[in-house]
Order: C-alpha cells, then structure tokens, then sequence
C-alpha cells in the first residue's frame, strides 16, 4: 500500500488541488490528512487562493481516499459540509508491519506522546515543519504544512510505501531529508 501523509492545508484551494494532482501522480492508495483542512486559524496568514467551499467540493470529490484525524483548527461545523469523517482526535494505524498513532499534534505529539511501544511511529502536523526524530522506543515523523510552511521548509507532503517513509516537495515532487 502506498499512502499520501499531508497537513495543515488551512483553506487553500490551490495546494488542495496541487495535492490531489501529486497523490493522483504517484499512485498513491489512501490519502491521510492529519487535520486543520478549512480554516486558516487565528494565529496564521491566509494561504494563497484560501476558498474553503472549494476545498471542500475537491475533498468531497476524493472523499473515498480520504483517512483524517481532526486538528485545532477544524470544528463539528466542518463535518456538517464534508463528506467523510474528520472528528477523530487520533487514529492508530497498521500498515506493511508499522504501527501509526496518527494525530495532529496539538494534544498528542512529541512534548505528551501517547503510549507507544517499542518501534511506534507518532505521526502529527500542526508545526508546519517536516521532521523525523527518534523519540527513545518511537519516532515522530511530521509531513510539514501543504500550504504554510515554516522556516524556509518546502510545501511539502510524505509517502510511506513498503513500510518506508519519505518526505517530498509538493511543488517539485523532488524527495527530501527532513528536519532531525
């Protein structure tokens, strides 16, 4: 199984779109967002073409690739227009032998992680930034932000393929190394 590991999409409908292109691109089987999808939020700029109602028609017309977890950003409201679920604080996945606590960072992250076990990834948003650090028995793995991202980090979205993950440009598709 391939999956499409993205975040913190605050509204922009152009790096929805631009998102959707690149998960259509490689192939990718599901398509997990790890929260803050409508809404910019009160401490963010708005992102570049920020139209939330046509965030939410290109989500809905995805919305059978879609596993999300809620972010700070996201409200009950969202879910009355959004067409798959996207209230759930965390999701624990197993997948090619991994298992995935999936949240988005702002309860459940690498400062009061969850309880993990010995080779748990903690895959959370929320920082904007793109990071892969060893946690002791886990690691916290961060996509980095689709449309605001953070100290000169890319636009950027992960792949986690085989049980290998990797970080990769939104604009170029080019792989990268993240932040340790």
């Amino acid at each position: 199984m391939k999956l499409f590991i993205a975040s913190d999409l605050h509204g922009s409908a152009l790096y929805c779109r631009r998102m959707l292109q690149a998960a259509e691109e490689v192939r990718a089987d599901r398509i997990l967002l790890l929260g803050d999808l409508l809404y910019h939020g009160p401490r963010n700029d708005l992102p570049e073409e920020y139209d939330t109602k046509a965030v939410t028609a290109l989500l809905n017309g995805a919305k059978d690739r879609l596993l999300c977890v809620r972010g700070n950003c996201d409200a009950q409201v969202d879910q009355m227009v959004l067409e798959f679920p996207i209230l759930a604080e965390y999701s624990l996945l197993h997948l090619d032998g991994r298992t995935i606590y999936a949240a988005h960072g702002h309860l459940a992250g690498p400062d009061n992680p969850p309880p993990l076990q010995k080779g748990d990834f903690l895959l959370c948003g929320h920082i904007h930034l793109p990071v892969e650090r060893p946690c002791g028995d886990y690691t916290y793995l961060n996509p980095g932000s689709l449309s605001l991202p953070k100290d000169g980090t890319p636009h950027s979205y992960m792949l986690m393929e085989d049980g290998v993950f990797s970080w990769h440009d939104l604009l170029t598709g080019e792989t990268f190394q993240p932040l340790g």
